[in-house]
């Protein structure tokens, strides 16, 4: 069963209400589209088969005009004949073909009118059709909004979010000791070579001979300072 089930449904349906009251709004749209797409084809198929019928009655009206000529001829002939009898039958003939015709016409103005309101529905339809599109584009691009903040929601609040800055909290933590372990190297300064080595060797032992010297003198000039107050108190 379609959402519409007549031309004048369609026409008199208020496409906001339904969208408003469906549950899923883009899928709905897209039946609406569908079935006065449909219903589109159906209206211009029966306005084509009309347009046929009033073309094959005109056809059948022009014919009956030459079969009432012919009928007038042959009464025409019958008089002239003196046969009374024959031109009226051929009169009555003609009238029987005015008739057929006269009822076709009749047809034709039905059909006409039929066709007027085909055309009239056709014109509704395709206003319907363009403000269904229109309706579809907008819920269209308003899904893919919705969608898009959703994601960007998930991005910078969801779960995966706080694992990648989990992550990048321990590649701070392995950034910080890579940074330390360089620092420590430079604490001690370059690492010594055997000649500085041996350098500081010797430069100690200038150190403790002078160290000694520094300690004779100084013993020296103790004695000696001892030496002469002894002298003095004698």
């Amino acid at each position: 069963m379609g959402i519409f089930s007549r031309t004048r449904d369609i026409i008199a349906a208020n496409v906001t209400d339904l969208l408003d009251k469906a549950e899923d709004p883009s899928k709905m749209i897209r039946m609406i589209i569908l079935e006065m797409e449909e219903t589109l084809v159906e209206v211009r198929a029966s306005a084509a088969r009309t347009i046929a019928d009033q073309k094959e009655m005109r056809r059948q009206i022009a014919k009956m005009d030459r079969l009432q000529e012919s009928w007038v001829e042959k009464a025409e002939l019958a008089l002239s004949k003196g046969r009374e009898d024959l031109a009226k039958a051929a009169l009555y003939e003609k009238q029987k073909a005015g008739e057929m015709a006269d009822q076709l016409k009749v047809e034709i103005e039905v059909l006409d009118d039929a066709l007027k309101a085909s055309e009239a529905d056709i014109a509704k339809l395709q206003n319907k059709l363009r403000e269904a599109r229109a309706r579809q584009n907008a819920i269209m691009t308003r899904m893919e909004s919705a969608h898009n903040r959703a994601r960007l929601r998930e991005m910078y609040s969801g779960p995966k979010v706080d694992d990648a800055f989990s992550r990048f909290d321990v590649l701070e933590r392995h950034a910080d000791l890579a940074e330390g372990q360089a620092d420590a190297l430079s604490l001690g300064g370059p690492p010594k070579s055997l000649d500085d080595e041996i350098a500081e060797l010797r430069s100690a032992d200038k150190v403790d001979a002078e160290l000694e010297a520094l300690k004779a003198s100084l013993a020296r000039r103790t004695n000696g300072g001892e030496a002469a107050k002894d002298k003095d108190d004698q």
